[in-house]
């Protein structure tokens, strides 16, 4: 079987396989095409590639015509001259970051194309799936990569000091949301002497914020209590609970000087946390990191890819924010690859077969045979048909439980 690691497009620095795992995927039986130049953004040279085994193609074309697997970070360009979808054979198959519940025509052309697409953002939430999940290894780095962000922007110190001169008070760090990311950046922010407070809608995240020393802000007990779904995820809250947050947050973001938000639901918006309104209640110099900007932003004034000043505070809204530690955000999310792909592996004799009735699998997949197949968009074709048809199911805030 071949293996294909195609360099990344559209400013993405990470690429997904490290000369590391390209060793153990070689130990496996599987041969391994890196094209050229790759790794390079994320500290991995063509030559480190060579020595773990691989070959190196000269372009994407290359790398992909033969490919029966190929590894991306994000999704494959589907069309123009030079689409990556094009340069891939039928019967493919490829994993990656795909966004699939909210790229319903890039899932469309690569089921038209013959490609079996598995969406890594849809790793199912279970135990022994834990080492396969790319939101959680990439959204850790994210929120330790928040806070050294926070700091370089904030123009005091974190840490209370004691100086012959007079005491500087600790920074005072807010934390919106307490999933993977959430825990990170608060964890980060105490190594740094901040004062830590948190918030989020499961209250089961309150001992998880307290263990690390910070402290749990709480908006609405009895209407936390069920706030989660059997998942372990956020539930989408009521327009009353959000309201009532607001009062609560509104007060207490006033006090601040860092806010990191991180709430993302899959397929729509992010949620706004902090309004204009809180903004301007904040101190002159106060800074905001907005993780979801890319989904439109927890804030509704952070602006893609940008640091900007609205009403005396800066706003930070990255992009990409673990590609902005692109050695270990793509070592990390090759091994989650690895760990996908390596159980379905015979170990003696070295034969790749999928086992289709694998949860991992029915979970990730999202095209095969040249059809759309994962139950969450053929779902969302179905209630596009009938929009009359409402649920009571919850979305997931996967930022709240590791983006």
């Amino acid at each position: 079987m071949k293996i294909a690691i195609p360099k990344e497009g559209h400013g993405e620095t990470r690429v997904a396989a490290s000369p590391e795992v390209v060793k153990k995927l070689v130990g496996l039986g599987f041969s391994v095409t890196v094209e050229k130049g790759a790794g390079a953004t994320a500290a991995f040279t063509d030559d480190a590639f060579k020595d773990a085994g691989a070959t190196i193609a000269k372009d994407a074309a290359s790398a992909l015509k033969t490919a029966d697997i190929v590894l991306k970070i994000q999704g494959p360009t589907t069309s123009g001259a030079k689409s990556e979808l094009g340069m891939m054979k039928k019967g493919a198959m490829l994993m990656a970051s795909l966004g699939a519940l909210s790229n319903k025509k890039d899932m469309e052309a690569i089921a038209k194309a013959g490609v079996t697409a598995f969406a890594m953002e849809l790793m199912p939430r279970i135990t022994r799936a834990q080492s396969m999940d790319i939101l959680s290894s990439q959204s850790n780095l994210a929120g330790y990569k928040s806070v050294l962000d926070a700091a370089n922007e904030y123009g005091s110190a974190f840490p209370m000091m004691m100086t012959a001169a007079g005491t500087i008070a600790p920074a005072k760090v807010f934390v919106m949301g307490v999933g993977v990311a959430g825990l990170q950046a608060i964890a980060t922010a105490k190594r740094l002497g901040a004062i830590v407070t948190a918030t989020d809608v499961r209250p089961a995240t309150k001992e998880q914020v307290e263990s690390l020393g910070g402290k749990f802000l709480e908006v609405d007990a009895e209407m936390e209590k069920d706030a989660q779904t059997a998942g372990g995820y956020a539930k989408e809250m009521p327009p009353e609970y959000f309201e009532k947050q607001k009062q609560v947050v509104s007060e207490h973001i006033k006090k601040q000087d860092i806010v990191i938000t991180t709430a993302l639901i899959p397929g729509r918006p992010a949620p706004v946390l902090v309004t204009e309104d809180m903004v301007k209640s904040m101190k002159a110099g106060a800074v905001i990191v907005d993780l979801a900007v890319e989904a439109g932003g927890n804030c509704p004034l952070s602006e893609l890819g940008k640091v900007v000043q609205k009403h005396g505070v800066k706003i930070v809204g990255h992009e990409n924010v673990p590609g902005r530690l692109a050695e270990d955000a793509s070592a990390l999310f090759a091994k989650n690859l690895f760990n996908f792909l390596s159980p379905h592996v015979d170990s003696e004799t070295k034969a790749f077969n999928i086992n289709w009735e694998d949860e991992t699998i029915t979970g990730t997949c999202v095209t095969r045979d040249g059809k759309i197949v994962h139950p969450r968009l053929t779902e969302q074709q179905a209630e596009k048909k009938t929009p009359a048809k409402t649920t009571d199911i919850a979305e997931e805030d996967t930022a709240s439980k590791g983006e």
